[in-house]
């Protein structure tokens, strides 16, 4: 079993910058890959990064590409994102995800994750 932990979120400006973090404990042996997703209200849940575990190889969806980076500390067992050029689209709680197979590397579907945090929230005003 994987276990996550989000933080960082908060309440910002549009345009602000800010840096959420995902610790990982547990079986943190078995992780492969590590993503962040993120949930509006009355929206599904969208992928926002992937980084491959033990190269560290990213994806980014379209939306945050060139203002979001991911960012993995191996010997930490930690995953950051870092977010720049917030817009108010940006709002939704965010949520950090493993997967433990190989095929969930890099995906962008929520159904290849095993594992996930509970969620941290950002909101960002206009």
């Amino acid at each position: 079993q994987v276990h996550l932990v989000e933080s960082g979120g908060g309440l910002v400006q549009a345009g602000a910058s800010l840096r959420l973090s995902c610790v990982a404990s547990g079986r943190t042996f078995s992780i492969y890959g590590m993503a962040w997703f993120r949930q509006a209200p009355g929206k599904e849940r969208e992928f926002v990064s992937a980084v491959k575990w033990n190269d560290g190889n990213t994806v980014f969806a379209d939306s945050v590409e060139g203002r979001f980076s991911i960012v993995r500390d191996y010997a930490e067992n930690t995953l950051y994102l870092h977010m720049s050029s917030l817009k108010p689209e940006d709002t939704g709680a965010y949520y950090c995800a493993a997967t433990s197979t190989l095929r969930g590397i890099l995906s962008f579907r929520a159904g290849m994750y095993d594992y996930w945090g509970q969620g941290t929230q950002l909101t960002v005003s206009s």
